[in-house]
C-alpha cells in the first residue's frame, strides 16, 4: 500500500490480510459507484459519492494481486493564486491566463496523467464572469469551479445488460441546446472531440477541456490520433482545429511531484495543417521566456478584448 505525500509514493504498512480482502474492498467500492466489477468486467474507472476517483483493476488481469488507485480532489480546489504561492507558475503567468479567460480564447490544458490539468482547468473557470453560464461534460465528475453558474453533466456506463449508456457525445450535443457561455469537455479522450470542435465553430465561444500529450507540440498529433477514433479524416480534424482552437497550454510535473505550467502555445496554420508556436515557456529556475508566438498570443488578447 503507497500514500502520496509531497509529490513522492511512500509506502505504508497494509491493513489487508490477504488478496480477498483487497479485493472485497474493490467490488464494494464499485458497488457504491453504482458500477459492476467482476471477472466480466474485470476493470473500473468511477466517482465515489464524496468525489474520489476510484481506478481498480482485478487479478489476474493486475499482478502481483488486485489493484486499486484512489484520487482525492482538493475539497475547496486551488485557485490561480494558490499555484502562483506553491511556485507552480509566477504571477505574471496567472495574470496573463487570466486575462485569455476574460478574452474568451478557446484553449485546452494539455499534460501527462497526474500533472494537474483538472486541477487547473477548475481554476481558470473559476476566473469566469459570474454572469456567464459554464456547461461542463465528464466522463467522470472532477471538476468543481468555483462560479455560481455551472451546469455539470456526467455520462452514464451501460448497466449489466448492456443498456442505458450516455456517452460524452450525447451529452455534448444535448450542452449545445442549454445556452452556454462556456462549453467544456473536462477530459477529450475519444470520439467526443469531433463534437468539441464541431461545437466551438458554431459561436460558442470560450470553450476549453484538457487533453493527454505530452507536450504543447504534441496536442496536433493527438487531437489527430482522437479524430480519427470518431471517422474524421486528418485534413478535416486539422481544419475543425485551426478555427476552435487558439491557445495551448502545458503541464509538466517535475520529478520532485511539483506540477508546474510548463509553456503557452498558439495555434497556427501551416498550410493545411495546425501547429502550436511557443509563446510563453517557463524555465526550470522559473523565469519566463519569449517564444515566436508571442506576438501573435499578444494580438489574439488584444483582438478578443477590444
Amino acid at each position: 500500500m503507497y500514500v502520496e505525500r509531497d509529490g513522492e509514493l511512500v509506502e505504508v504498512r497494509s491493513p489487508f490480510p490477504d488478496e480477498a480482502a483487497v479485493r472485497a474492498l474493490a467490488v464494494r467500492l464499485a458497488t457504491g459507484a453504482g458500477r459492476r466489477l467482476d471477472d466480466a468486467n474485470p476493470y473500473v474507472d468511477a466517482r465515489l459519492a464524496d468525489g474520489t476517483r476510484l481506478h481498480a483493476v482485478l487479478a489476474p488481469l493486475a499482478q502481483p494481486g488486485t489493484c486499486v488507485s484512489l484520487r482525492i480532489p482538493a475539497a475547496d480546489g486551488l485557485p490561480l493564486s494558490a499555484w502562483v504561492a506553491g511556485g507552480s507558475m509566477p504571477a505574471a503567468l496567472a495574470d496573463l491566463l487570466r486575462a485569455m479567460i476574460l478574452a474568451k480564447v478557446a484553449f485546452l490544458v494539455s499534460g501527462g496523467t497526474g500533472s494537474g490539468k483538472t486541477t487547473l482547468l477548475g481554476a481558470l473557470l473559476a476566473e469566469v464572469p459570474a454572469d456567464q453560464r459554464i456547461v461542463i461534460v465528464e466522463d467522470s465528475r472532477e471538476l468543481l469551479p468555483h462560479h455560481p453558474h455551472c451546469v455539470r453533466m456526467e455520462a452514464r456506463h451501460a448497466n449489466s445488460e448492456g443498456a442505458g449508456a450516455i456517452t460524452l457525445t450525447d451529452l455534448v450535443r444535448q450542452a449545445l441546446r442549454m445556452r452556454p457561455d462556456r462549453l467544456v469537455l473536462g477530459e477529450v479522450r475519444g470520439p467526443e472531440l469531433t463534437d468539441l470542435l464541431i461545437a466551438m465553430n458554431t459561436g460558442h465561444e470560450g470553450g476549453c477541456g484538457t487533453i493527454h500529450a505530452n507536450s504543447a507540440l504534441d496536442v496536433p498529433a493527438r487531437l489527430e490520433a482522437l479524430a480519427a477514433l470518431a471517422g474524421m479524416s486528418r485534413d478535416a480534424c486539422h481544419a475543425q482545429a485551426a478555427s476552435a482552437l487558439q491557445v495551448i497550454v502545458s503541464l509538466r510535473r517535475r520529478s520532485d511531484g511539483r506540477r508546474m505550467v510548463e509553456q503557452l502555445g498558439v495555434v497556427a496554420r501551416n498550410g493545411p495543417l495546425i501547429e502550436v508556436v511557443p509563446a510563453i515557456t517557463l524555465s526550470p529556475y522559473g523565469t519566463l521566456t519569449h517564444g515566436p508566438g508571442q506576438r501573435r498570443l499578444a494580438q489574439l488578447l488584444a483582438t478578443e478584448t477590444g
